[in-house]
Order: structure tokens, then sequence, then C-alpha cells
């Protein structure tokens, strides 16, 4: 046989398996899961969303935009999430090592000492000098070392759509506690105007009383409302120390107080725009994350696969080995090496079958995962788009109840004065308008939580 007929031979034999290569590793393809009807009650085709403003853009109180600026730079859970992006980055650079060849020095001395049988009585030690370089290349003729570093990339990018998505938390997490905070703040204020205006009850009471106009039990029936307000206070003071100390975690440092401004001041925020379904799936990135765990799943499928398929690693080393030191740089003493070798796994005690059915279960695992986390962003989108219109339905109603309540204690306090009314009806309408107040308070709360929450779901707050 010919050099020219072994050549032929080992092109079509190299032809052969790099097409049989292509039948082992599957290209990627992402899951085709839909999106259509994922917003309950939503049927716009607008695709302008919230999600797309910056945060700066979506919280225009400039104390609130320092403290999300500080928890972006400080915050423990997002600084640990960094770090992550680190570790998937080297292991990603290594994946891209794989392709080039190992090369490694070595020098060494060996001092053997021979049996009698061994030496043959001449020589009955020896020690040998050695130094030199060895090198080996798998050829990655099954695409495995190429399906590695996909599989690599995929768990950099997840790294990065996981950092992305702890910065959203965080971002949503001081907004929600910012706001709690004007809430707890109003309201205290609000209980501490109450106590303030039973002051003024409890004295005209008294007046009536000394004028024989009401007996006693409505002296002390008003003072016990007096202090049914007062006693709140505590339990508010509380709250607002809690979420202070709260929203100090999250920016990363020990519990102290907030600065913050005050509800009344704060200006509407953007319109509640969702845009369509299918922008979370570049706007979330938990279901980006989701989705590139599932690639990296599907590309760890394709490195179990082509584990069965047998592997060529050539190897080759160069030096120089002698009995005496002097003589390892003598060329005679120089001794070099090439070879190449196909490695096929026969029984490896189903080593390679269990992983790669692992790998498949994995994969089928990632998918659901991705699926759920899209149902689940949906959801979370539908819950505060219904927030936001219960929050609206109930402003309006709070203002009416408001203004009669107002109406009620104003009338029932003359009322009382002419002898037209009794004090358990001047109670009883002032207890209702300090719940009114305290409601109207909430329901400010709730509007702009109902946004946070929104801007979060769609995937804002980290561009």
């Amino acid at each position: 046989m010919t050099r020219k007929h072994i050549g032929y031979i080992l092109f079509f034999s190299l032809m052969t398996l790099l097409i049989a290569s292509c039948r082992v590793i599957k290209p990627y393809e992402a899951p085709g899961l839909t999106t259509t009807g994922l917003f309950r009650d939503s049927v716009s085709s607008d695709t302008n969303s919230i999600a797309n403003l910056e945060w700066s853009r979506v919280f225009t109180d400039t104390t609130l935009q320092r403290l999300i600026a500080e928890g972006i730079a400080t915050n423990p859970d997002l600084q640990i999430a960094y770090a992550r992006i680190q570790q998937a980055e080297a292991y990603y650079q290594q994946s891209g090592a794989a392709f080039w060849p190992t090369l490694s020095a070595n020098a060494g001395i060996t001092r053997s000492k021979f049996s009698a049988g061994q030496g043959f009585g001449a020589r009955p030690s020896i020690t040998s000098h050695q130094l030199g370089t060895s090198a080996s290349w798998e050829a990655d003729i099954w695409g495995r070392l190429g399906s590695s570093r996909r599989a690599s990339l995929a768990s950099l990018l997840r790294s990065e759509a996981a950092a992305r998505a702890v910065q959203t938390g965080v971002v949503s997490t001081i907004a929600n506690f910012y706001f709690t905070l004007l809430a707890l703040d109003q309201q205290l204020l609000i209980t501490q105007q109450t106590v303030s205006n039973w002051d003024s009850t409890v004295a005209t009471m008294r007046a009536l009383k000394e004028a024989a106009r009401v007996t006693e039990a409505a002296v002390v029936q008003s003072e016990a409302q007096r202090y049914a307000a007062e006693v709140t206070i505590p339990d508010l003071k509380q709250s607002i120390r809690e979420t202070e100390n709260a929203l100090s975690i999250v920016l990363g440092h020990p519990p102290t107080g907030i600065s913050r401004g005050n509800l009344i001041e704060q200006g509407a925020l953007p319109m509640m725009n969702t845009g369509v379904p299918a922008q979370l799936l570049a706007n979330r990135p938990d279901v980006q994350q989701a989705e590139l765990s599932y690639r990296n799943a599907f590309e760890l499928t394709n490195v179990a696969r082509a584990a069965f398929y047998p592997s060529l690693v050539i190897t080759g080393s160069f030096g120089t080995a002698s009995l005496t030191l002097l003589d390892v740089i003598n060329p005679s003493s120089i001794a070099a090496s090439i070879g190449a070798g196909l490695t096929q796994p026969i029984f490896n005690r189903r080593l390679n079958r269990t992983n790669l059915v692992v790998a498949k279960a994995e994969q089928q695992a990632s998918i659901l995962n991705f699926q759920n986390t899209l149902l689940n962003a949906g959801q979370e989108v539908s819950n505060a788009i219904s927030l936001n219109q219960a929050a609206l339905e109930k402003v309006s109603i709070r203002t009416n109840q408001i203004t009669a309540l107002q109406l009620s204690v104003q009338y029932s306090q003359e009322l009382l004065r002419n002898g037209f009314a009794t004090y358990t009806e001047v109670i009883q309408a002032r207890q209702l308008l300090l719940q009114a107040e305290l409601g109207r308070v909430n329901d400010r709360l709730q509007q702009f939580q109902a946004v946070v929450n929104l801007y979060r779901a769609l995937g804002g707050g980290w561009k």
C-alpha cells in the first residue's frame, strides 16, 4: 500500500468522524414557550413598557435616588452576586484553554539500587538525570470541548442575569421600604393630630358637664377614646424603627435612622405601561437566568453524549537523560517522542450512561423551571396591575368617605352643644374619621407599591 493510498484512507476516515460528530452534538434551540395571555385581563399590544425606564426616571425623589444608588453600591447580596460572576468568568476562560495543548517542564534525578539479580553484579546502583518537556493535545472530534465551552458561557451569562435579578430586587425593596416609612410617618402625624383633637373634645365635654348638658360618663368616654388613639403611637414608632433597621441592612450598614421626605410631597409615579408579555424574555433577569440554565443543561447533555465516543489525544516529549549530571546538556543525551492514541470507553461501571441520564433529567427539569419562572412572572405582573386598579378605586371612594365624616364630626359637635345629639355620636364620628384618614394613607402607599411591584415584575431596575 502506497503513501498515497494511506493518505486517502486517513482523509476519508477523518471526514467520516467529522460527519458522525455532527450527529453527536445537537445545536441549541431555545424552548418554544408561549407568552400569549401571560398577563391576566390584559390585551394591550403596546410595546412601551415601564421596565425600559432607568430607575432614576421612575423614582424622582432625590432622597430615594440617593438611597437606591447607595444600595446598588453596598448591598451585600449584590456584592456576592458580583463575586459569582468572577467565578463563572474564570471557569469560562478555563473552558477556552481546553482547546490548547498542555505543556509541562520536568527535571529530576533518580537514584536506584538493584538487587544482585537485577544488576548482574556489575552495577548495584544507578543515578539518572532527566531534563525535558512534555505536551499533549486532545482533538475535539465529537464537539465535547466545544459543548463544554458553550455550557460555561451559559453559566457565565446566567451569573450576570442573577446579579441583575438581585439588583432589581434591591431597587424595589429600597423603594418599598422608603414609601412604607413615608406612610408610617404620615399615620403617626395623623394620630398625633387626632389626640390633640380629642383633647379639645374632652375639654368640650367637661364644659358641657359643668353646664349639666352631659353626664360624667360622657367625659370619661371621651377621655378613654383619647387614650385609645394615643396608645397606638408607640406601635407606630416601633414600626418606623423596625422599617428603618430593615432598610439599613439592605443598604449594607448597621441599623440607623433614615433621612426622608414626606408622603404629601410625593409626586405621581410613571404610568403603568406593561408592554407585551414577550418582553419578559428580554427584560426580566430571572426569566433570562432560567433560560440560560436550560441552555447550560442542554450543552452538558451534549458533553455527556460525546463521552460515549473515542477521544484522540496526541502526545509528545523532548528532553535529555543521562547517568551523569554534566552529560545532561550533551547532544547525544537528547531523547524525543511523539504519538497519538484513540481511547474508546468499553466498560466503566456505567459511569457514562449514568451521566447522560442525569444530564437529560437536568435538562428536562430546567425547561420546566423556565416555564414556571415565566408563569410566576406573569402572575406578579397581573397582581401588580390589579393592586393598582384596586388602589385607584379606593382613593375615589375614600375621598368621599372622609369628606362625609368631616362633616359628620362638625355637625355632631354642633348638635351636641345645642342638645340635639348625644356624646356617643360625636365619639363614633371621630373614630370613623381617624380610621378613614389612616386608610387613605394606606391607599396612597398601595398605589406606590403597585408601581414598584410592577416595575420589578416587568424586569425594571437593572438598566
